[in-house]
């Protein structure tokens, strides 16, 4: 895994994996979401991660957002199946990669983080936005640890735990992170300006997690773009380490039909980015409804407000 000292600064994310496989044409209506197609359509994933580096993206995010061993376990497969497919994850990023560094020669190696989703997202009922598990830290420690260390065996450049919505699972997840010695940033869904979606302040957040080490950035992701530049005020209050945001579109998700509603252009998404950037982040990309041409466009905006 890399060094933290090496991790590009500004870095350009990529956006929504599920948004750029849909793009392609395939249903995600499923429990397991794009994780579901490491079992059925691997080449897809591979695509996907190529179009997000072809659009300038220095960091690729991991099909794993979804992928966990009781869930892969629930649909019949065996432990060993479990792991190899969350392994494939990191090896389909890697196949990216390598692809685009042979066609391009890139300046810099692009980075793959491999992505830790919470708990709600083996729920699949939303609750990653909500917070209320009813679940205590044990639980949600015997979740995490098995596919943190299958995901760090496989070698990815670092840990991405993403979408996380309470700060009880922060804590567990950046415990883990001290444990394994990963290089990580934990990002939050938030419910406002000021607010995890569990209703506790990011400015907590930032004070109880600031300590470890291993934990570079921390910030906020799949939350409306309006509520970004507030959140990073926030957390630079008690967080004086690197600052990560990834917003989805602002447009709505219903949990209850699958569908999105509303619209948003690239070009807004990229005036907004610079705006990010200059209120403190270093970190910036997208999420949900964030495709290629959003990246490549916040990618020419921050790259001409250096």
């Amino acid at each position: 895994m890399i060094e933290i000292t090496k991790i590009p600064n500004p870095l350009l994310l990529d956006g929504g994996l599920a948004t750029e496989l849909e793009a392609q044409g395939y249903d995600l209506k499923h429990s397991l979401w794009s994780a579901r197609l490491l079992l059925e359509s691997p080449q897809a994933i591979v695509d996907a991660h190529l179009a997000y580096l072809r659009a300038g993206a220095g960091c690729i995010i991991t099909a794993s957002y979804q992928a966990s061993v009781p869930g892969f376990m629930s649909l019949g497969m065996s432990h060993d199946e479990a792991q190899n497919l969350i392994a494939l994850s990191v090896q389909l990023a890697r196949k990216a990669v390598d692809q685009f560094c042979q066609e391009s020669s890139p300046q810099e190696r692009p980075l793959i983080a491999a992505s830790v989703g919470p708990y709600g997202a083996y729920l699949a009922d939303g609750s990653e936005y909500r917070g209320d598990y009813r679940v205590d830290a044990n639980t949600l420690r015997d979740f995490h640890q098995p596919r943190m260390k299958h995901l760090i065996e496989a070698n990815p450049d670092l840990l991405v735990c993403e979408t996380v919505p309470c700060l009880t699972e922060a804590q567990v997840l950046s415990d883990l992170i001290l444990e394994f010695a990963a290089p990580a940033w934990i990002s939050f869904s938030c419910r406002d300006g000021q607010h995890l979606s569990s209703g506790e302040e990011i400015s907590e957040a930032a004070s109880v997690l600031e300590g470890n080490p291993y934990l570079f950035a921390l910030g906020v992701n799949c939350t409306s773009p309006a509520h970004i530049n507030p959140l990073i005020v926030a957390l630079q209050k008690h967080w004086p380490k690197r600052i990560v945001v990834y917003p989805n579109s602002g447009e709505h998700y219903d949990v209850s039909s699958g569908n999105w509603h509303g619209t948003a252009d690239p070009g807004s998404c990229a005036t907004a980015a610079t705006t990010w950037q200059h209120t403190g982040a270093d970190i910036i990309g997208g999420c949900c409804r964030m495709g290629p041409s959003h990246i490549k466009a916040m990618g020419n905006a921050l790259q001409t407000s250096i």
